[in-house]
């Protein structure tokens, strides 16, 4: 254990403070922050950081009527440690003292060594940098064309980044197997030593998540093709999705199943799904087939919401089809599948799980298929719109890296079920199954999640998913489920705006929290406030607003605070 730890302490030592990029799989940051070098505004707020560590309490709480500053319940989950973490969140986890006891007799400290020395090997580089390597096209394209695709790319106008083939390849001298990538397209050739040395990092951990369950494989004759997601987020919030799809291979006899997975800064599972439906067609006559249609794909521009993109590919013996691909009108949805949720869970489960994500604790879920856990925590994740989850997201956490779920700073896990008992060890946490089997779906849990949002809010929500029934389109579901949720978060904080002060033209606003807080009636939803708006997703929300110029605001979420407060005067004005 000391010499992992004095590896670990030697590479630290190598890559200074200014000049080290962390990777890893947590959705730290999300949003991208603004750098004021690049027209942002200078003056900034302290970002603050949280963990669910138990023994401390906030340094910080906004007091209640009474002056009661205690919390409770929840919020002993969360402490403010006054700093954003510098790097992965996982790695912060073994270094930063005000997270794990920095004391060798801590009996969970090791997992955590172990773990920041196998993440080491994916730091690297400037963790100021935001610009994706270039990308080096097929051979035989002319340099212009090129220049203009890589700028496109840049832009988010690619539907991909590349194309992936992961197979399960026997080691020698044993049984077990290991994934490995056999083939990529578009070859990247041409690239910087480093710019290489970071490609092949992020290969190798495509392949972890594309066989989360390890090297323990067996050869199958049948097997059902699964398709999931993962996400691979930079500590500057650049995020890249991994869309996955398990078949097993064209052959005869039993045979382990291949991984096809494309990686994409955009986010769009439906979309994903039916390319996927036609590479799998593809495959089955051959490898050769995927080219084309890849190479026609990428040279596609990626439709705007509501708007549709032909592409036109040629299969033998079935001659020209053109394939339609159509993007959601609710853009901000098109990653989201809310019927699974709903059919692994009831609505007051749903309600009891939104609960504790919306102050910030820590979940897993627990499911046999891949496919059910990236589309539930997904979906989990989509419930906090406008808000945005700011800490560790692991959607499949890969066996390997299993000791994640030790960490004691907010996170969202999916985990296989297989690797239950490695879980259900923890506590002050909730962990949801998502089995069809199941008895009772919260194996673990802290007894207070029906308490924190105010009754009536909760009733209303109730009311809204019961309206669903009549949903039958997956767009239109999701529509029914959003809006729901965010009406409670309309009616909470829907009147923010009106508290962030403007001083001088051209200058960031202030947001007066406590008249911000002292406003909301009745007092049982002013103490649920009181708690939210210490949370990470609320601090940085609002961190946005105040480097914003005053003046209306855009978006499906002012919109709605405008219908509310339009519906309020209208009431108040019949009252009189």
């Amino acid at each position: 254990m000391d010499e992992i730890s004095q590896q670990t302490q030697k590479l630290e030592q190598q890559l200074s403070t200014n000049t080290r990029r962390s990777f890893g799989f947590s959705s730290l940051r999300v949003k991208k922050r603004i750098n004021s070098e690049d027209g942002g505004f200078t003056r900034r707020r302290g970002l603050r950081s949280f963990s669910s560590t138990r023994e401390s309490s906030r340094k910080e709480s906004v007091p209640d009527d009474d002056g009661d500053s205690q919390l409770s319940g929840g919020e002993k989950h969360m402490m403010k440690t006054g700093e954003q973490p510098k790097g992965n969140i996982i790695t912060d986890v073994s270094e930063k003292h005000d997270a794990i006891p920095s004391g060798e007799d801590d009996g969970r400290q090791g997992p955590f060594k172990r773990f920041s020395a196998m993440w080491s090997s994916f730091r690297k580089g400037k963790r100021d940098r935001v610009k994706e390597p270039e990308l080096t096209e097929p051979p035989g394209l002319e340099a212009a064309e090129n220049t203009t695709r890589q700028h496109r790319y840049a832009s988010g106008q690619y539907f991909f980044e590349y194309l992936v083939v992961v197979s399960l390849k026997k080691a020698k001298d044993s049984n077990t197997y290991e994934p490995q990538i056999t083939y990529q397209f578009p070859k990247r050739d041409g690239m910087a030593r480093s710019q290489k040395e970071e490609e092949e990092k992020t290969l190798k951990a495509i392949t972890l998540f594309c066989f989360p369950e390890g090297i323990n494989w067996a050869p199958l004759t049948e097997y059902h093709s699964e398709t999931f997601s993962f996400v691979l987020t930079e500590i500057d919030g650049s995020r890249r999705n991994g869309y996955c799809r398990r078949l097993l291979p064209g052959g005869r006899g039993a045979r382990p199943p291949e991984a096809y997975c494309i990686i994409s800064t955009l986010a769009c599972f439906g979309l994903f799904s039916k390319i996927f439906d036609e590479v799998e067609k593809r495959r089955q006559i051959s490898m050769a087939m995927i080219y084309p249609f890849m190479q026609k794909l990428r040279e596609a521009q990626f439709p705007a919401p509501g708007n549709t993109v032909e592409i036109k590919s040629f299969i033998p013996e079935s001659g020209t089809e053109i394939i339609s691909l159509t993007r959601p009108l609710d853009s901000w949805l098109e990653h989201v599948n809310f019927a699974t949720l709903f059919s692994c869970l009831t609505d007051q489960q749903v309600l009891l799980v939104f609960a504790a994500a919306v102050l910030e604790r820590r979940i897993i879920f627990i499911a046999d298929e891949l496919g059910t856990l990236s589309q539930v925590i997904h979906a989990v994740a989509a419930l906090l719109y406008p808000f945005t989850w700011q800490h560790t997201f692991i959607s499949i956490v890969p066996e390997i890296l299993i000791d994640v779920v030790m960490a004691p700073t907010p996170y969202l896990l999916g985990v296989q079920k297989r690797l239950l008992d490695q879980v259900t060890d923890q506590t002050d946490l909730l962990v949801v199954d998502l089995s069809e089997d199941k008895k009772d779906p919260f194996i673990v849990s802290i007894g207070d999640e029906g308490t924190i949002l105010p009754p009536k809010l909760q009733a209303e929500i109730l009311v809204a998913l019961s309206t669903r029934q009549n949903a039958s389109a997956g767009e239109v579901l999701n529509r029914v489920v959003s809006e729901a949720f965010l009406q409670f978060f309309v009616k909470t904080v829907g009147h923010y705006a009106s508290y962030v002060k403007y001083a001088r033209a051209g200058e960031g606003g202030v947001f007066d929290k406590r008249s911000f807080y002292k406003a909301i009636e009745p007092k049982v939803t002013r103490h649920f406030v009181k708690k939210f708006i210490q949370t990470q997703m609320f601090d940085l929300f609002i961190q946005e607003v105040e480097q914003q110029q005053p003046g209306p605001q855009q978006g499906i979420f002012h919109k709605k605070i405008l219908e509310y407060q339009e519906k309020k005067k209208k009431e108040k004005t019949k009252k009189h």
